[in-house]
């Protein structure tokens, strides 16, 4: 057997790093998960109501665009809605003591009346865009709208032309009878009844101006209308 001596290095052997390896504690680890959970779920939560006041702000945006697309902008909205307000209170009190019909009918004729009389061009915006979402939405409703508003339209024209005609031959009757009492009486009567006869037909005309204009414009109309008709007869046969 042989026996070694280890010799001694020339030069000193260079001192070993020492490593320190934290070891955390299983209390530490489950902290450390249940931090990391909570901040995940806040941070989850922060991004859906972030999404949800981005939407909102959206939604917003696009109800005021839409409501100023439809205010007329030379129709002043303060006077007129609150004209709009005090004829519907009308419509409510008249029909406060009547049947359950007029206690239905009353205010929403009011309201619209109202609307019609004093903010015509909003009105008109807002029945358009209604009948926009109506065609878009529900288009077998819409036909049948557009069906019975041609039928009602008709039935309207025959009306005032059955009118018209029936006022002419009372006039021309009354006319003449007047003629004769005034040649036989010597009193001037047919100028107060031209007089009483010119405001009438004002009024008439008012009242047929604001029924055109809440129906369709007449080329729309026509259209509309023929291609309701068809629709409808083409359903029947």
């Amino acid at each position: 057997m042989i026996w070694t001596r280890a010799l001694l290095a020339i030069y000193p052997e260079p001192e070993r790093e020492i490593v320190l390896v934290d070891t955390p504690s299983v209390l530490e680890t489950q902290i450390g998960v249940a931090r990391r959970a909570v901040t995940s779920v806040t941070r989850d939560v922060h991004a859906q109501v972030h999404g949800v006041v981005s939407k909102w702000i959206g939604i917003e945006h696009a109800v005021e665009h839409r409501v100023k697309s439809l205010i007329a902008p030379d129709e002043p909205l303060t006077p007129g809605l609150l004209y709009v307000g005090v004829a519907s209170l009308t419509g409510s009190i008249l029909a406060r003591n009547r049947s359950i019909f007029s206690r239905v009918l009353l205010p929403p004729t009011f309201l619209y009346l109202s609307f019609k009389y004093f903010l015509p061009k909003t009105t008109q915006n807002v029945s358009a865009y209604a009948g926009s979402l109506e065609e878009e939405h529900f288009p077998a409703l819409a036909q049948k709208h557009a069906v019975a508003i041609a039928h009602s339209r008709m039935t309207w024209e025959r009306l005032r032309e059955a009118g018209v005609g029936g006022r002419d031959k009372l006039q021309d009757g009354l006319g003449g009878a007047v003629r004769k009492f005034q040649e036989l009486t010597g009193l001037k009567v047919e100028d107060a009844l031209d007089h009483r006869t010119s405001v009438v037909n004002r009024v008439v005309e008012k009242v047929e101006e604001a029924l055109q204009s809440t129906s369709v414009p007449p080329a729309e109309a026509g259209q509309s209308t023929e291609k309701a008709i068809e629709e409808d007869k083409k359903r029947r046969v």
